[in-house]
């Protein structure tokens, strides 16, 4: 009878009931923490650590910029179709399938483990430079639009150049985030780098693609600049980059033609600035709130590429301001919260990465809408997500990708 009794009190002891406790919390704690073999520490960080706002920002943002991208191809992309005797939704099919791989894409890139892309960083850019230089083999490489910088395998064409934007952004991110400390010393930053970005924007300069090297050289500007490289040789290496430029626009013709031409649009309309001038009829007729999706006329001929390089003119007449205001929107809130990823990162290659692509972004955004508004005069690049393309659409996914990789926590 003592024993029970005692057994009994025992187990109402409060000192046992702690320890209980205590000992189910701990077990809890390792649980938690990975140990046992249960979870990985990475994999159970990523699980538990709450999202920042810009994570899901970008996310939305960009999968609605696709979708929006959509459906003004399969408006501005039927009457080409129709015309060139084939179906009118055969070049909006094709865009859906290079969505279809830029969602896997984007995807993948978002899972991605960063510390992957370090290894991939020093052969990218060996691979876009040879991917470029393909555009000069027989029977591979194509002209189009003046400028020999695609690739055609069956009835697809490719342009590496858009590929070799992202291999840039990568290489230069990996490279400075290396040698942080040594930023002083020009010879070991911006020389390497510098060679990497100068084989690149040559390339697409003697293929006639201005428009690619123009905004190759602004991205590496805007990565040494993220980076804390000195200003001084910075602002060296952008007069020389600019007289070369120039030089290179006074030996080709129709380049300098171009840029004469665009210093009296009206007086041109008939020739060098048609496209241009035709493209501003068509911004005037959307008004406000547009004619409607489908019903513009610049698309019947009277703008050509209404459904790649001046899609934005399509989009302005048939959604009219309303719609350019929110188009602008969306790919303010994408570069601000890119930039946003880029500032709230711990690690050098994360925050010169996102801030990379969120610079390259915004640098070609304005080209491509500068060129079709008659602001600057027309270079050729693509509306990133919106225009037609499977090269700028699945590069601008992917990269998308990497911006959600860098926003979904801090590093």
């Amino acid at each position: 009878m003592t024993i029970a009794i005692q057994q009994k009190s025992r187990k109402k002891s409060p000192d046992n009931l702690a320890d209980r406790r205590r000992a189910a919390y701990e077990r809890a704690q390792r649980i938690r923490t990975g140990e046992g073999g249960l979870r990985s520490r990475y994999q159970d960080a990523t699980s538990r650590d709450p999202k920042p706002v810009g994570y899901y920002v970008i996310a939305a943002v960009s999968i609605i910029l696709v979708l929006f991208g959509l459906v003004m191809v399969m408006s501005s992309s039927s009457i080409v179709s129709f015309n060139r005797g084939d179906s009118a939704w055969k070049l909006f099919r094709r865009q859906a399938f290079y969505a279809g791989v830029g969602a896997f894409g984007m995807v993948s890139a978002y899972k991605l483990k960063l510390d992957i892309l370090h290894k991939f960083a020093r052969i990218g850019p060996f691979i876009g430079l040879g991917l470029m230089s393909l555009a000069w083999m027989p029977g591979l490489g194509v002209e189009v639009n003046g400028a020999r910088a695609w690739i055609q395998l069956f009835d697809q064409r490719f342009q590496p150049s858009e590929f070799m934007k992202l291999f840039i952004v990568i290489a230069g991110a990996d490279l400075l985030s290396r040698r942080t400390n040594q930023m002083h010393d020009w010879r070991l930053t911006m020389k390497p780098f510098g060679i990497v970005v100068g084989l690149g924007a040559g390339l697409s300069m003697i293929q006639s693609d201005f428009g690619s090297c123009a905004v190759m050289l602004g991205i590496g500007f805007v990565i040494l600049f993220l980076a804390g490289a000195p200003l001084l040789p910075m602002t060296a290496v952008a007069v020389g980059g600019a007289a070369l430029g120039t030089i290179a626009v006074l030996v080709k013709p129709d380049k300098f033609v171009r840029i004469t031409s665009f210093f009296d649009i009206y007086g041109n309309r008939g020739h060098e600035t048609y496209q241009v001038y035709q493209s501003l009829i068509s911004l005037s007729n959307g008004g406000i709130t547009g004619t409607g999706i489908g019903a513009g006329t610049g698309k019947w001929g009277y703008v050509p590429l209404a459904h790649s390089d001046f899609i934005f003119a399509t989009l302005a007449e048939e959604m009219g301001f309303l719609g350019v205001i929110g188009l602008i929107a969306l790919f303010t809130f994408l570069i601000y919260f890119g930039f946003q990823a880029a500032l709230s990162c711990r690690t050098t290659f994360g925050r010169l990465l996102a801030g990379g692509i969120a610079g390259w972004f915004l640098i070609q955004i304005c080209v491509n809408i500068g060129g079709v508004t008659g602001v600057i005069p027309v270079t050729g690049l693509t509306l990133p997500f919106i225009s037609f393309g499977g090269s700028s659409l699945i590069v601008s996914m992917v990269s998308a990708g990497l911006l959600m990789n860098v926003a979904r926590r801090p590093r």
